[in-house]
């Protein structure tokens, strides 16, 4: 089912305004997001978008990307599981990993800060405790 990602067609008011084209256009065609959950092995797909280009989308993840920042350096480690989403409750339960979720790692908690459904890859930065 596509979603329609363009003007609305009502008014303030709640009454409906006049359509200035007949036909939606396939420009305007919006698609349901990739929620990326937890995997044995990586799974993407490839969407072609507009302008003939592609976006990754990661459907399964198994590695991030973690920077430690007090090292500035970068290692690619398993994920271990999903800790806690910010953006939903109900991605939380699920394991969804999205933009800002905490992830546990083999190095240790780390906050995502790539769009895995997006760009087809986990980035995170670890969360270094205080002591």
């Amino acid at each position: 089912m596509p979603i329609y990602h363009g003007r609305d067609l009502r008014k303030p008011s709640g009454g409906m305004k006049r359509p200035h084209r007949k036909v939606k256009r396939k420009a305007l065609l919006g698609r349901l997001p990739t929620e990326t959950i937890l995997g044995t092995a990586e799974e993407r797909r490839r969407i072609r978008v507009r302008g003939g280009n592609y976006k990754v989308r990661l459907v399964k993840a198994t590695y991030a990307n973690v920077t430690i920042p007090s090292k500035g350096i970068t290692k690619r480690v398993r994920i271990l599981r999903v800790i806690e989403n910010p953006a939903s409750q109900d991605y939380s339960r699920r394991g969804v990993i999205t933009k800002g979720a905490i992830i546990q790692t083999e190095l240790g908690r780390a906050r995502v800060t790539s769009r895995p459904g997006q760009d087809g890859v986990v980035n995170a930065i670890l969360i270094e405790e205080a002591s």
